[in-house]
C-alpha cells in the first residue's frame, strides 16, 4: 500500500516540545529516557525513504523499540543506585511513555495519513486515563488511553486510531483504549464508576486540545458536580469489595497494588479529594484540612515505600506482578538494600516495614475519611433519630457522627490514664473511636510512662480490656495500631509487624497473637462448642481467665531473637506479669504456660500418642489437670491463630487424645498407663464387633499381634485389618496383597491399610507409592505379626491438606498395586515429580537430626526436622530399610515448607541404637539422601 498523499515531516523542533516535562523530578535526564528531537529526525529520514505504509510503519517501530530500550535500561540502571527514588521513577515511565505514544500519534496521523487541512468532525484528541493519567507507571503498568473525537468516529480518525495501536502493540505495550465522544463519556460515566474514575484521571496527550478541555468542563459541570456523596460510598464498597477478596494487610503474601494498606487504597484517597474537592495534588489536601502537615508526610511516606517495592516487583519477574510472594520477597528485599543481623533475615526486617506502611495506610485512610465525612454527612432521617436509641457516654466524652470523641482534649489529657480509658469507653458503648480522638492519642504516646505502668488502675483497665467486655479484639488491635500497646507493654514493641519468613504463618506475629485472643474469646461466649468441644467443656468448667489471655498475650513475645522464643519468652513473662497485676502463683502460671507453649503441640504431633512413655514424661511436665487444661485451651488457640486453614480434625483428635490419656494418668496415678490392660481392652471391644465370626477365628486374629498393634490402632482399623488377614490366608498366594482405601472424616484424612507376606523395605516402598500419587502421608504404622504378615496403616491427605474423594480412591488404589508390584519404579518415576515449587525455593530450612532413647520404652526415636518435598518420606524411609532399621511407625508433623518426620524405630536384633558410632552413621547416611533429594528437586 502506498500513501495517499506525502506529507513534509514537521520540523524537528516542534516535535521535540510535544513530550513536555513532568512536573517533579526525573530518575535520570530525560534526554537518557526519550530523546523526541533524535527520535523524531530518524523518523522523518524513514519516512523521505519509504513510499510504503507497511514498510515504514516496521520502521518506526523499529525506531521506538530502540528508544524504548535505551529509555528502559536507563530508569532501571539509575532505580539500582536509587531503590528508594519511587516517585521520579514513576515519572520517568509516564515520560517514556508519553514520547512513545505522542510519537506514534505523530506518525498515524501526519504521516501515514496525512490530512492537511480536516474538517471540524475530523478533529481527535488523545489522553491518557486511569493510573497513566495521573502520571504514575510502574515498569509494566498498563498505557490506558481514550480517543476522543467531536462526533461519530469518521474513517480518517479510525485510521489514525488504528495505525497508531498497531505501533503500540509492536513494541509489546499492554494498551487499554476506548474511542468515545463527549456525550459517550457522559452517558457511559453516569451508569459505570469505574469508567467514571478513570477519567475523573484524564490527562490530555496530544491532538487537538480544545476538545480535550470541553470533556473536562463538561464532566466537572455535568458528571461530577452534586453527585460527591454517591461516588464516595462506590468507591468504600469497591475497597470493602478488594479488601475482600484479597485478604487482610497482615497476609504474609500481600498484594502491594489491592490488598489492604496497599496502592489502591491511597489511591482511592487521591480520587475522592481530586472528585470532592477537584484537587491536582494530595498536597492541595492539607490547606483544605483534610490532612495534616504531619499526616500528609506520612501519606507520601507510605506512598513512596508501596511504589518503590511495586516497581522493584515489577522489573524483578519482568512483567505487570503485583502479588508479593515469597521467592520476591526476598528478590525485592535485596533489591532494596535490606540486611541480614541480629538474628533475622532481611527479608523479615523488609516485610516488617512493609506491614508498617500498610498500617499507616490504614490509619490515613480512616483520619481522611472522617474528616470528609464531618463536612458532607448528611442528616439522619426524622423516624431514625427517633427510633434509635442514643448511647450515654460517660462524662468528658461525647458522640461524633456515631463514633465516640473526646469533649474537651485538654482535661482529657490532664489525667494519662484516660489514654486506656478511652479504650474500654469504646468497648463499653460498643462505639468505634472517632479519628480525631485517635490523633490526640497517638500525640502523646510520651504521657505512657514507667509510673502508668506500674499505676495499679492502668492495670485494672488493661485487664478489663482483656477480660470484661467480651471484645478484647478490637480494643487490642487499635491499640495495637495507634502504638497504645507497645507503649504500655514496650517488650511488645519489637513483634509489631514483624514477619515469620515461613509458609506456616498467615500473619505476622502481633496478628496471630490477636487472632488467638479472638479464638479464645469466641470460645468463651460459646461460638465453638461443636467444632473445639474439648476446649469449650474446660472454659465452661472454670480456669483462671486471667493466667489464659496474659499467658496468650505473651506466648510469642521473644520472637525474632537469636535465643529460643520460649526460653526468652518466659524470662520476660516473668517480669510483665507482675506489672499487669497478676499475683506471684498467676505470674509463676504464666511464665510456666510462654515456656511449655509448643510443648503439647509438639507432644501430640511429633510423637506417638499411643506409647505409654509419652504420655508418662508429658504428664510428669504439666504435674496438674489445671494447667493441663490450661496448656491445652492455649494450644488449641494458638495453632488455631496460626492461619484459616491451620486447624483440623486430624490436630484435633491427637489434643483430645493426649489431653485424655494425661488426665487420666493425672487423676488415677502413672500406673493407669498399663500396656496389658489397653491391649485387653481392645481385643475385648474387637471379639464384640466381630461377633459373627468364629471363636477359632477370633482366637487366630488377636493371638497373631504383638502388643504395640493394640495400642497404637483403633477399633475400626482392628476390624478393617482383620478382615484383611483373612482374605489373604483364604487366597492361598503367598504373595498376595490386600490394600484398603477409606476416607477417616475423624482425622481429616484417607485411612491406607496395607497387608501382606512380610519381607524388608516394604515401609519405603509404600510411602514410595504414595509419594507417586501425590498423597502426603501424615501418619503411617507398621506392625509385624507373629505368623509372618505385615500391617501397616497410613493416613494420607492430597496436595490441599483434605482426604481424597471417595472417586479417586479406586484409581489410586490401582497405582499404589502397580508400584508395589514393581511395574512402577518409585525411585525412577519421581525424579520428575520431587520439585520444589519456584515459591517456596526462598526458604531455608537447616536440617536437624535427634536420636532418643528415653521417649519410648521398646524403640529409639529418630526425629528429622528438614525442608519438606514430595520425596522426602520415601528417601528417608528406603535409607533406613538399606541400612536393616526396622521402623515401627513414623509420625510426620508440617509445618508449611518445614516438615518433623519422626521414626520409631529398632536394629535388625529388636534392639535400641544405643551406640554413638551407630547413630552417627546413620545420621549420616540420613542426611546425604536429603541433601541428593534436595539437590534434585531444586534442579
Amino acid at each position: 500500500m502506498t500513501l495517499p498523499h506525502k506529507a513534509s515531516p514537521a520540523p524537528v523542533s516542534d516535535l521535540s516540545a510535544s513530550v513536555p516535562l513532568p512536573d517533579g523530578e526525573l530518575i535520570c535526564p530525560p534526554e537518557t529516557i526519550f530523546d523526541p528531537a533524535e527520535v523524531h529526525t530518524r523518523i522523518a529520514a524513514a519516512a523521505a525513504a519509504n513510499d510504503d505504509n507497511m514498510a515504514l510503519r516496521a520502521e518506526v517501530v523499529r525506531i521506538l523499540r530502540d528508544a524504548q530500550k535505551t529509555g528502559r535500561a536507563a530508569i532501571a540502571e539509575a532505580f539500582v543506585a536509587k531503590p528508594f527514588a519511587a516517585r521520579p521513577l514513576t515519572r520517568a515511565y509516564t515520560y517514556l511513555t508519553d514520547g512513545l505514544v505522542r510519537t506514534a500519534l505523530h506518525v498515524a496521523s501526519e504521516i501515514l495519513h496525512p490530512r492537511p487541512n480536516p474538517t471540524q468532525g475530523e478533529r481527535i484528541a488523545v489522553l491518557a486515563v486511569g493510573g497513566y493519567g495521573r502520571g504514575e507507571m510502574a515498569p509494566f503498568s498498563d498505557v490506558d488511553l481514550l480517543f476522543l473525537t467531536p462526533y461519530k468516529i469518521t474513517a480518517w480518525a479510525e485510521s489514525v486510531i488504528e495505525s497508531m495501536l498497531y505501533i503500540l502493540w509492536d513494541l509489546r505495550l499492554k494498551v487499554g483504549h476506548s474511542s468515545r465522544t463527549i456525550k459517550d463519556c457522559l452517558r457511559l460515566g453516569a451508569d459505570d464508576f469505574t469508567i467514571r474514575t478513570a477519567m475523573l484521571e484524564q490527562r490530555f496527550l496530544a491532538g487537538h486540545r480544545p476538545l480535550a478541555d470541553d470533556l473536562n468542563t463538561r464532566l466537572r459541570n455535568d458528571l461530577f458536580k452534586g453527585t460527591g456523596r454517591e461516588f464516595i460510598e462506590a468507591k468504600l464498597q469497591e475497597r470493602d469489595e478488594r479488601h475482600e477478596k484479597q485478604g487482610q494487610r497482615y497476609m504474609v503474601e500481600p498484594n502491594v497494588k489491592e490488598g489492604k494498606g496497599g496502592l489502591r487504597d491511597l489511591q482511592s484517597l487521591y480520587w475522592i479529594a481530586k472528585y470532592i474537592y477537584g484537587v491536582r495534588d494530595v498536597a492541595e489536601l492539607v490547606p483544605l484540612g483534610l490532612f495534616t502537615r504531619e499526616e500528609f508526610d506520612r501519606f507520601v511516606q507510605a506512598e513512596d515505600f508501596l511504589w518503590a517495592v511495586r516497581s522493584h516487583l515489577h522489573l524483578s519477574t519482568g512483567r505487570a506482578t503485583e502479588q508479593l510472594t515469597f521467592d520476591q520477597q526476598v528478590e525485592v528485599a535485596d533489591r532494596m538494600g535490606y540486611e541480614d543481623r541480629a538474628g533475622r533475615r532481611g527479608v523479615e526486617i523488609f516485610m516488617q516495614k512493609y506491614f508498617r506502611e500498610a498500617t499507616r495506610v490504614g490509619e490515613l485512610t480512616r483520619i481522611f475519611l472522617t474528616k470528609l465525612e464531618a463536612a458532607h454527612v448528611k442528616n439522619a432521617p426524622l423516624l431514625e433519630r427517633i427510633f434509635t436509641r442514643r448511647r450515654k457516654v460517660k462524662p468528658g466524652y461525647k458522640v461524633v457522627h456515631g463514633r465516640l470523641a473526646v469533649a474537651d482534649p485538654k482535661k482529657f489529657l490532664a489525667d494519662k490514664m484516660n489514654l486506656l480509658r478511652l479504650f474500654e469507653e469504646g468497648l463499653r458503648t460498643g462505639m468505634l473511636i472517632h479519628p480525631d480522638a485517635m490523633l490526640l492519642v497517638t500525640a502523646n504516646l510520651h504521657l505512657i510512662d514507667e509510673d502508668m505502668r506500674n499505676d495499679k488502675e492502668a492495670q485494672r483497665i488493661f485487664l478489663d480490656l482483656l477480660l470484661k467486655h467480651g471484645n478484647p479484639e478490637r480494643a487490642l488491635r487499635r491499640m495495637n495500631e495507634l502504638g497504645v500497646l507497645s507503649a504500655f507493654l514496650p517488650e511488645f514493641e519489637p513483634i509489631v509487624a514483624m514477619m515469620q519468613f515461613n509458609m506456616y504463618h498467615s500473619y505476622t506475629v502481633d496478628e496471630h497473637t490477636i487472632q488467638c485472643i479472638v479464638n479464645l474469646a469466641q470460645i468463651e461466649k460459646g461460638e465453638l462448642i461443636e467444632e473445639l468441644p474439648l476446649a469449650s467443656s474446660i472454659l465452661k468448667g472454670g480456669v483462671n481467665r486471667k493466667v489464659l489471655y496474659v499467658a496468650l498475650l505473651l506466648h510469642d513475645i521473644a520472637k525474632g531473637r537469636p535465643e529460643d522464643h520460649s526460653i526468652l519468652g518466659a524470662k520476660i513473662a516473668r517480669k510483665v506479669a507482675p506489672r499487669l497485676g497478676l499475683n506471684k502463683t498467676e505470674s509463676e502460671t504464666v511464665e510456666w504456660l510462654v515456656r511449655y507453649h509448643l510443648l503439647m503441640s509438639d507432644m501430640a504431633q511429633k510423637r506417638d500418642i499411643s506409647d505409654l512413655r509419652t504420655v508418662r514424661d508429658f504428664a510428669k511436665a504439666v504435674q496438674t489437670v489445671k494447667r493441663l487444661d490450661l496448656l491445652t485451651v492455649l494450644t488449641v488457640c494458638d495453632i488455631r491463630g496460626v492461619g484459616p486453614n491451620t486447624w483440623n480434625n486430624w490436630k484435633a483428635t491427637l489434643l483430645r487424645a493426649l489431653h485424655a490419656e494425661t488426665k487420666r494418668a493425672l487423676e488415677t496415678g502413672m500406673e493407669a498407663l498399663n500396656r496389658e490392660g489397653r491391649g485387653n481392652e481392645a481385643k475385648k471391644a474387637l471379639r464384640e464387633a466381630l461377633e459373627d465370626w468364629s471363636k477359632a477365628d477370633l482366637k487366630t486374629e488377636t493371638a497373631r499381634h504383638y502388643d504395640p498393634y493394640w495400642q497404637g490402632l483403633n477399633l475400626a482399623t482392628h476390624i478393617e485389618f482383620a478382615g484383611m488377614l483373612r482374605d489373604l490366608e483364604a487366597s492361598g498366594d503367598p504373595g498376595a496383597m490386600e490394600i484398603r482405601l477409606d476416607p477417616d472424616d475423624d482425622r481429616d484424612a484417607t485411612r491406607a491399610c496395607f497387608a501382606m507376606a512380610d519381607h524388608p523395605g516394604i515401609f519405603a516402598r509404600i510411602a514410595g507409592a504414595l509419594a507417586l500419587v501425590g498423597a502426603n502421608v501424615v501418619d503411617a504404622r507398621s506392625y509385624t505379626t507373629k505368623d509372618g504378615y505385615v500391617t501397616d496403616a497410613f493416613w494420607i491427605q492430597d496436595s490441599e491438606g483434605h482426604p481424597f474423594e471417595a472417586a479417586r480412591l479406586p484409581r489410586l488404589t490401582q497405582m499404589i498395586h502397580k508400584t508395589l508390584k514393581g511395574e512402577v519404579v518409585a525411585r525412577d518415576a519421581l525424579k520428575s515429580r520431587d520439585k520444589i515449587k519456584k515459591r517456596e525455593k526462598a526458604f531455608k530450612v537447616p536440617t536437624h537430626i535427634t536420636f532418643d532413647n528415653d521417649g519410648s520404652e521398646i524403640y529409639t526415636i529418630i526425629e528429622v526436622d528438614t525442608r519438606d518435598r514430595p520425596g522426602l518420606l520415601y528417601d528417608l524411609t528406603r535409607t533406613l530399610a538399606a541400612a536393616n532399621v526396622y521402623i515401627a511407625n513414623a509420625v510426620i508433623a508440617t509445618y508449611g515448607e518445614q516438615v518433623v518426620d519422626t521414626f520409631y524405630v529398632k536394629d535388625m536384633f529388636g534392639l535400641k541404637y544405643y551406640s554413638k558410632a551407630k547413630q552417627r552413621g546413620l545420621e549420616a547416611k540420613l542426611r546425604a539422601a536429603i541433601t541428593e533429594g534436595a539437590e534434585r528437586a531444586a534442579s
